[in-house]
């Protein structure tokens, strides 16, 4: 098995009215976790790659660890660049074997982000390789994106920016945020359906992309407070929100803290029940488990992309 473009993962998704995850990848636990989901599943998968993991475990190694995943599961997997910062960015990982890239200009002027956009474009596209870019911002914490203000997308610009980027997804801002501090305490969560509505009438049959799409598992959050957490506003999106999206527009759905805090909680708990174990595969085993059943959990229940493979 080789590495797979999102064109025909998205035209599928798209028609059948369900959504693909792309889940960020650190570590092997991680890519084991999220890759053994979908193989009991049968789901088609986007394993996603931010700077901070690449600065954290290499390029190489994660290209590797995918390629492993490849091998032992025959799944249709797409490598994803998350948030590239700028062109060198996309085409080094482009050039190191990535099947996809996300060139993030949407803090730039409109203009500006066209440009930058339809660089990274040009130069994917002649390497057989598929790019998303961004129009609005999405608040909030993770990796190297750190936005203070939520900026939602203008419907008016997705046709103009796509017809002059040549693009193939495009994520959009409707009330999703970075990080598990999605909403102020009291604060209820909620998309602006009316905006992704609006943008699927501008852009018929074009896949739309939601980052920020966590919905921080209470389960997960009430065991890393258990065990010694310090969480009490973390709150996500609702996973029918979520759900409702997978069957409009959206057609792929990243999720990074809901993996976080699976892995956590497993680690935090094996070290309450266990104190005395240092053996990294005592604890790490268990937290594989724990991204396991949440990834099955989401393809079930949110993305609705089981035995879609």
């Amino acid at each position: 098995m080789t590495l797979v473009t999102t064109t025909e993962m998205f035209k599928k998704a798209y028609e059948g009215g369900y959504a693909i995850g792309a889940f960020n990848v650190n570590n092997m636990e991680i890519v084991q976790g999220i890759t053994e989901a979908a193989r009991e599943e049968k789901a088609p998968l986007i394993l996603q790659v931010s700077a901070g993991a690449r600065k954290y475990a290499k390029h190489v190694y994660l290209v590797k660890l995918v390629e492993a995943a490849l091998e032992d599961t025959g799944l249709p997997i797409a490598l994803h660049l998350d948030h590239g910062a700028d062109f060198e960015v996309c085409k080094s990982c482009i050039d190191g074997g990535f099947s996809s890239v996300m060139i993030d200009g949407s803090h730039f002027p409109y203009e500006e982000n066209i440009s930058l956009t339809k660089k990274v474009v040009e130069y994917a596209h002649g390497k057989g390789c598929v790019v998303e870019g961004e129009l609005g911002q999405l608040a909030g914490v993770e990796d190297d994106v750190n936005v203070e203000q939520h900026s939602y997308t203008d419907p008016g610009q997705v046709q103009d920016f796509v017809e002059q980027t040549g693009v193939d997804s495009l994520a959009i801002a409707i009330g999703t945020s970075h990080g598990a501090y999605k909403f102020k305490p009291g604060q209820k969560p909620q998309l602006r359906f009316d905006i992704l509505d609006d943008v699927a009438k501008r852009l018929p049959g074009f896949p739309i992309v939601l980052h920020g799409s966590s919905s921080v598992i209470p389960e997960f959050v009430e065991k890393v407070n258990k065990y010694g957490g310090d969480m009490p506003n973390a709150v996500g999106i609702p996973e029918d929100m979520l759900r409702q999206a997978a069957r409009g527009a959206v057609c792929k759905i990243n999720i990074d803290s809901d993996l976080r805090l699976a892995m956590t909680a497993a680690v935090r708990e094996h070290f309450a029940l266990h104190p005395a174990d240092f053996d990294p595969r005592q604890y790490l085993t268990p937290a594989r488990d724990a991204i396991r059943e949440m990834v099955k959990r989401k393809i079930v229940n949110v993305l609705g992309c089981a035995n879609k493979a």
